[in-house]
């Protein structure tokens, strides 16, 4: 066995020094990877004589990605060419279509750990109209009632949480609490930065979205974008263009729903709980997890494993899942075969919370614009401090704004909206993503408005599938959960897991 490192990434700054001072090398390229990949399959040497002579042949490698991109169609080769790209200056609006794409790696500023400052961004939609200073003067009120919220949410948390309080070092942790909470009030518009890890070939799809786009800061985006990485790897990149797919095909789609609903049906709303509604699921999703499980433990096909299951007793079944379970700690991955069913949810939530469910890009997200209808989610320490009638005075001005800007340019109006304003979304998970959601989600320090819709998602999701799901809940539940199946603690615990011994 040999094994070679192929290469990884470092700061551009390096490289442009390492460049600089050997002379202008052309093979500062993650293309020479791709290049070199790209001919494994039908060249006999091994695949580190193969980098060498890529790296020697600079544009004989560029004309053969492309050749292999283009004409084959072998997409894949991309994935070989990687980024990491520092996108600074964009609105927390524009960052919910950058973090659509589920096979990037981000890294976003936090608004619930920094102190915002008073950054936003106009749209260009409203820049130099009538309605820039009626926008500018919106955000300014927000940003205005952030630190008024900041300010008293900070003493009443520090003085909720005397205990905590006591020791310096948890004043960052309590400051976190009161920033977390006040930032509901802030708009789309605050601008915020991230860290993007991306390959080629997610990228190029990114590019093509973000020039087909009807927003101009997104356009704007995914031309600063590829001018980053145009002159480094440009045979990787190829179909950025805007196309009639991206740029058509949704406003048709509107335009077609528009025509099929009646426009005299009122507006659904959805005011129940938390807004969470288990939609649609996999039926005899126990059995079809079971059978997949005995399926994998065995020769048999899956129609027999399945038939073999639907005669066992609960008790059997049950078995199998904690057979399943036995070895299993509270950061391990339930197995693959908890892929095999699925679970859709109707979920009304704030922009505070779509911010965070959104990161779980395994799971297929799909939502609608943001509906001033749909109401406001209001922190609970907010009404604590008896300033939840100043917030919705705060939100009442902004839906005028909204309003306003609306009536003249619809693409640029929900920038002024807040983290509190919801909008509906339709989330589809298997159950072993729902588990990892729950994890996360559930534990003590996440949170508390994505914290309150995953317990509800767990919640029903039990209902439905009380077998595979009888070991769901937060990281910092896992040990009483597991206790409560086994009747004893995860054998190895008590080393790996502080506070485990608290529990009896």
């Amino acid at each position: 066995m040999k094994i070679y490192l192929a290469g990884y990434n470092v700061d551009a700054g390096v490289l442009d020094e390492l460049n600089e001072n050997r002379g202008g090398r052309e093979d500062f390229t993650p293309e020479v990877i791709s290049a070199a990949y790209a001919r494994i399959s039908r060249d006999p040497r091994a695949i580190n004589e193969i980098r060498v002579d890529a790296r020697g042949e600079v544009e004989r490698a560029r004309r053969s990605n492309s050749s292999i991109i283009f004409k084959m169609g072998h997409h894949s080769v991309a994935e070989h060419a990687v980024f990491n790209l520092d996108i600074l200056g964009v609105s927390r609006f524009a960052m919910e279509e950058l973090e659509k794409f589920r096979l990037c790696s981000y890294t976003e500023k936090s608004q619930r750990y920094i102190t915002l400052e008073d950054d936003f961004v106009i749209p260009e939609e409203i820049k130099q109209t009538s309605l820039e200073d009626v926008f500018v003067d919106m955000i300014h009120r927000q940003n205005n009632a952030y630190f008024k919220l900041f300010e008293k949410l900070k003493e009443h948390v520090f003085k909720k949480h005397v205990d905590l309080a006591r020791d310096p070092k948890n004043h960052s942790l309590l400051e976190g609490w009161a920033k977390e909470d006040a930032r509901y009030i802030t708009s789309l518009a605050t601008e915020s930065q991230v860290g993007q890890t991306i390959n080629a070939r997610n990228l190029e799809l990114l590019l093509r979205r973000f020039a087909s786009h009807d927003l101009a800061e997104i356009r704007q985006l995914g031309r600063a974008m590829y001018k980053c990485v145009a002159n480094v790897a440009p045979s990787v990149i190829i179909f950025h263009e805007a196309n009639d797919l991206d740029s058509k095909t949704f406003s048709e789609l509107k335009k077609f729903a528009r025509e099929m609903i009646d426009p005299g049906s009122q507006p659904i709303t959805d005011d129940s709980g938390e807004g969470v509604r288990l939609v649609e699921f996999t039926e005899k999703g126990d059995q079809i997890i079971a059978a997949s499980l005995l399926h994998v433990a065995s020769r048999l096909p899956y129609e027999r494993c399945k038939s073999i299951v639907k005669n066992l007793s609960e008790d059997k079944q049950e078995d199998i899942f904690k057979t399943t379970w036995s070895n299993m700690q509270f950061y391990d991955s339930m197995p693959r075969e908890f892929e095999y069913v699925n679970l859709s949810f109707n979920i009304i939530l704030s922009a505070a919370c779509f911010g965070q469910l959104k990161r779980h890009r395994m799971s297929t997200i799909t939502a609608q614009p943001y509906d001033i209808k749909l109401g406001l989610t209001i922190p609970e320490s907010i009404k604590e401090i008896g300033m939840d009638k100043y917030f919705q005075e705060i939100v009442d001005q902004t839906n005028d704004v909204y309003s306003k800007i609306k009536s003249e340019n619809p693409q640029a109006a929900p920038y002024v909206l807040t983290n509190s304003h919801r909008k509906r979304v339709l989330i589809r998970l298997n159950a072993r993503e729902l588990y990892h959601v729950s994890r996360l989600r559930e534990d003590a320090h996440a949170q508390w408005d994505i914290q309150n819709i995953s317990c509800v998602m767990s919640s029903q999701a039990k209902q439905v599938m009380p077998l595979t799901f009888a070991l769901i809940g937060g990281k910092d539940k896992y040990n009483e959960i597991y206790k409560n199946i086994f009747g004893h603690l995860p054998k190895i615990t008590k080393a790996i897991l502080p506070g485990a011994r608290n529990i009896k």
